[in-house]
């Protein structure tokens, strides 16, 4: 390896420091997609319930590190921050303001594991079929002499 040449630092200087992967790493919260060993989607995070899944994963890898997008709302992160800091998983608010990832957590170790599948996926909703529905009564259209009527009351 070479050493740096003054066009290098002045090439870091104004556009930083070289990544590898940064889109990956924007998208991940900071982390690599490689390392990642479980994924929720923002909406997933927004839900109620803490996913099984995930507490699961947490009991399972204590070294693991628990990744948050800092641009969520605190409340709908915080039932995973008690779930990581019961079980001593070390945790992260990422925010960035110039990109706004579709991931609002990641559970990931600081090394390479390439899990296959690493987003939980949803449940489907049950569909009644039973429920008929609703039908809606046409109102009939009243003319000028109904209100002349409705309001000398005649």
């Amino acid at each position: 390896m070479s050493k740096p040449t003054v066009d290098d630092y002045i090439q870091q200087g104004i556009y930083g420091k070289k990544e590898i992967n940064p889109d990956e790493k924007r998208k991940f919260l900071g982390t690599f997609r490689e390392r990642v060993i479980i994924a929720l989607t923002k909406s997933q995070v927004r839900k109620k319930k803490v996913y099984s899944e995930v507490i699961s994963a947490i009991k399972e890898n204590p070294k693991a590190k628990l990744y948050l997008n800092g641009n969520m709302k605190y409340s709908y992160l915080s039932k995973y921050i008690k779930v990581a800091s019961k079980h001593g998983n070390a945790y992260t608010m990422a925010t960035n303001k110039e990109y706004d990832s579709d991931i609002g957590l990641v559970l990931a170790h600081g090394y390479a594991i390439d899990k296959e599948d690493i987003y939980i996926g949803e449940e489907k909703p049950i569909i009644p079929t039973t429920i008929k529905p609703k039908t809606y009564k046409k109102q009939k259209r009243k003319g000028p002499k109904a209100l002349i009527k409705k309001i000398f009351g005649r």
